[in-house]
């Protein structure tokens, strides 16, 4: 929000220390972005009075200008065509330089001599227009050769503060000189608008409104002026407008925006004659209505929510409530009867309305945050203040047309001192704190009636909607104490805590996680929560997806059930800029529809919680893809070994699916070269490698040979919520080995059994088989052909013995090396090759 100094003044004698005062603005929480110096850079521009014009020979587009500056005539050639002899215009000498860095020399044109420039608003940063010269108007007092700064009153400073949503109080310009006086010790005063005289004529004979909706309107009023001459503002009206950001439009529209800028309440001037029914009707949108508004663009309303339409007295849509107005009844030249309109919205209704449509305006965004229920007679008696100074003539219908809901109130809070002086951290005194809140608008007094003696009772104003009732409000008054007092103000203070701060054990978990993926060559990748209905089909993801109601892209409006589409565009953007050897990988949450079939999740909801709501259920995993060179399912394989191992994980069986559908936490795999991890009959991920028909629709293929082929990729993924569960995912003893000083034994070992013998099942009989002088137990080679026969493999494992206290010798190793060959036969019908 722009906030000229000058207007600022209007309310308290602020200092010309800009930087004291940019200081006070940023430690109130209104932080100053940037500090503009009116009139800055125009300092050689002065006003010049035309005395002759002449055309030149040859031109058509410029003319000879001679003008009168204070110090005899200049000849300056010029092309704009709107001014006359006898009008005053700014003139940049010779020597000038504009705001935008442009040095006036001297030339020649068309053998004619220009000394100097004369200007257009655009040219010197004070309008946008730049069609013809500034031409002062009569209403300026200056002979020429006055400095255009002193003739324009350009001498100002402008604040482009950031105001937060929390501080509805401080979108106006008394609200940021309220605070600021306050922090500054200064006087401040907010002039309440005298009354229109009376017409003697009421307002009820002029128009007529009712209120449809008082949940969405808690209260309306309507006013009407007569004999309203439509034309342009008060110069300083139209120039606080610029230095705020408005442009000005016409003395009607202007005041309206000037009330709204000062005061912060919207309001909204309808030309009677053209509202139907000469009234408003106020009521909830209708499913399927549309309203033209302001802009010209058509917007349909009530389809998705309740939307507060303003309608005339034919009830017909005129504008979106709070937002925007419509086309048909705009403030035009012709205007001679203005039926203003002043109202408190709900803010929420306002701000939904808003999000819906993406429309956002100066009033949504005062609405939106609450207005001041109690200030709109103020402010309408400020509209007709403002708009009498360029329409003499007006008059003022008696009375106010007022329709009242349930509006706010003030009320009052108990704030116990000894909470303020604990939370804030300074030993404040009751009157200190009186002293901090009561010139920002609340009202505080001592311990009372119903108040205990450590307790200060504190009236909220109705402009504080920021501020909640008890409880909740007694934390955002001790906010305003500290804010006010100034937190630059209250000394710095370590608090002590008699347990230092940690990790927890999930934290702890997932850095661990997050580490042997690193270790592994593994870059953490992270992606779009948002998918499109392709990315599921893509992968072979089939059934319900959550979908949102707002999506940040309309072509992504589901919660993502896999971590796989990411992974796999993320590897392909990769591979398109020649980075196709990589390894990623993401920790993220994966979302299930209620209706999946899995467990449900049920909240409470609504209004009290009375209503029930079913909850998408969220999973976090950890999804990697290894796409190096040489990378496929076995690297999958061997990064779960070495994440297992970190774990000390106990147990886990790779499962290769049966015949039929594969199940969905393989979807998108090969269907023969993947598996589900399997612990204690529960399936926490799965492994494996990527369908070539998925790798193909991602277009992660390569040359070999004469074709393109997909390439290898292997997949990994854990759900961590069960791997971190040791009820679940069981994990070893930690037990401390002795590291035998005598040398080990290997053995090799090729047997042949059924491909539905899981290689595991292989590896753990035999394991079981050698007993305690077994090291470790290593598949090395898997072979299928001809030479063993049809459904079967051979299967080689590497079994590595030692002995603490001796070196086996070869008999002990013949007799291990037995007995794991009879197990394998006798419990899996292995053939030894």
């Amino acid at each position: 929000m722009r906030a000229p100094l000058s207007w600022l003044r209007d309310f308290a004698p602020f200092p010309d220390d800009i930087a004291g005062l940019t200081a006070a603005l940023d430690d109130l929480g209104l932080v100053v972005e940037e500090v503009e110096h009116i009139g800055e850079g125009l300092e050689s521009i002065v006003v010049s009075e035309v005395t002759e014009i002449t055309p030149i020979d040859g031109a058509d587009k410029i003319r000879r200008v001679v003008v009168e500056a204070g110090d005899g005539p200049l000849e300056i050639v010029c092309g704009a065509s709107n001014f006359a002899v006898g009008d005053r215009v700014p003139l940049a000498p010779v020597g000038a330089v504009l705001p935008d860095g442009t040095a006036i020399g001297r030339r020649k044109m068309r053998g004619v001599e220009s000394n100097g420039m004369l200007c257009s608003g655009r040219e010197l940063g004070l309008s946008d227009d730049g069609a013809g010269l500034l031409v002062l108007g009569e209403d300026i007092l200056a002979s020429p050769g006055t400095p255009l700064t002193e003739a324009l009153g350009l001498r100002d400073t402008v604040f482009d503060i950031t105001v937060e949503g929390n501080r509805p109080d401080a979108w106006c310009m008394a609200g940021v000189a309220r605070d600021l006086a306050a922090r500054l010790g200064l006087a401040f005063t907010l002039p309440e608008p005298p009354a229109p005289p009376p017409s003697g004529r009421p307002v009820t004979d002029a128009a007529h409104t009712s209120v449809d909706d008082l949940d969405l309107c808690p209260r309306l009023t309507v006013s009407v002026l007569s004999d309203v001459v439509v034309g342009p503002s008060p110069r300083w009206i139209a120039e606080r407008l610029t230095l705020a950001g408005m442009r000005p439009i016409n003395n009607v529209v202007d005041a309206s925006n000037y009330v709204m800028l000062e005061r912060g309440q919207p309001t909204h001037p309808y030309d009677i004659e053209q509202l139907g029914g000469r009234g408003l009707i106020v009521r909830r949108a209708e499913p399927g209505e549309t309203v033209e508004t302001l802009d010209g663009v058509t917007r349909s309303v009530g389809d998705s929510g309740p939307d507060c339409l303003i309608c005339d007295g034919e009830n017909v849509p005129v504008g979106v409530a709070g937002i925007m107005g419509g086309a048909s009844s705009e403030i035009a030249a012709s205007t001679t009867e203005v039926l203003l309109e002043a109202a408190y919205f709900t803010p929420m209704a306002i701000a939904r309305t808003s999000k819906r449509l993406g429309l956002r305006t100066e009033a949504s965004a005062r609405f939106e945050r609450g207005c001041d229920p109690w200030g709109i007679d103020a402010s309408v008696n400020r509209f007709s203040q403002l708009l009498a100074q360029s329409s003499p003539g007006l008059t003022v219908r008696d009375g106010l047309i007022d329709i009242r809901g349930a509006v706010p109130e003030p009320f009052t809070l108990a704030v116990p001192l000894a909470r303020v002086r604990r939370q804030v951290g300074v030993p404040l005194t009751a009157e200190q704190i009186a002293a901090l809140l009561d010139p920002i608008g609340f009202t505080t007094t001592g311990a009372g009636a119903g108040a205990g003696a450590g307790e200060l009772t504190v009236l909220v104003p109705t402009n504080r909607p920021d501020v909640r009732p008890a409880p909740y409000g007694i934390d955002d008054v001790i906010e305003e104490v500290a804010r006010t007092f100034g937190y630059s103000n209250i000394p710095p203070h370590t608090p002590t805590w008699p347990q230092p701060g940690h990790l927890t054990a999930l934290q702890r978990s997932r850095r661990l996680v997050k580490s042997v993926l690193g270790g592994l060559g593994a870059s953490e990748g992270w992606t779009n929560t948002f998918v499109s209905e392709e990315d599921h089909r893509r992968v072979g993801l089939r059934g319900p997806a959550v979908r949102v109601s707002n999506p940040l892209l309309a072509e992504e409006p589901y919660l993502r059930r896999s971590l796989m589409p990411g992974l796999l565009g993320a590897l392909a953007y990769n591979a398109d800029r020649r980075q196709g050897s990589i390894r990623l990988y993401e920790v993220g949450v994966v979302f299930s529809h209620p209706d999946e079939g899995g467990p449900r999740v049920v909240e409470r909801s609504g209004a009290g919680g009375a209503q029930k709501a079913l909850l998408p259920v969220e999973r976090e995993l950890l999804s990697a893809v290894f796409a190096y060179d040489d990378d496929d399912a076995r690297s999958a394989v061997a990064a779960w070994r070495v994440l297992a191992d970190a774990f000390r994980v106990r147990a886990v069986r790779l499962v290769a699916p049966g015949p039929g559908e594969l199940p969905a936490v393989l979807a998108g795999l090969h269907p023969t070269r993947a598996a589900q991890l399997v612990a204690e009959g529960t399936a926490i991920g799965a492994v494996g490698e990527i369908d070539p028909g998925v790798a193909t629709d991602f277009g992660l293929t390569h040359a070999s040979g004469p074709g393109i082929v997909a390439r290898r990729i292997g997949w990994l993924e854990v759900d961590l919520g069960l791997l971190f569960d040791e009820r679940v995912v069981p994990r070893r003893a930690m037990v401390a080995a002795a590291v035998s000083r005598f040398p080990s034994s290997d053995i090799d070992l090729a047997l042949v059994v059924d491909d539905g013998v899981p290689a595991d099942v292989v590896a753990d009989v035999l394991g079981a088989a050698a007993g305690d002088l077994l090291e470790s137990v290593t598949l090395f080679d898997v072979y299928r052909g001809a030479h063993i026969g049809e459904g079967v493999r051979s299967l080689a494992f590497r079994l590595r013995f030692c002995s603490l206290d001796h070196t086996l010798t070869d008999d002990e190793v013949g007799a291990l090396r037995a007995r794991c060959i009879d197990a394998a036969v006798s419990e899996l019908g292995a053939v030894l090759r």
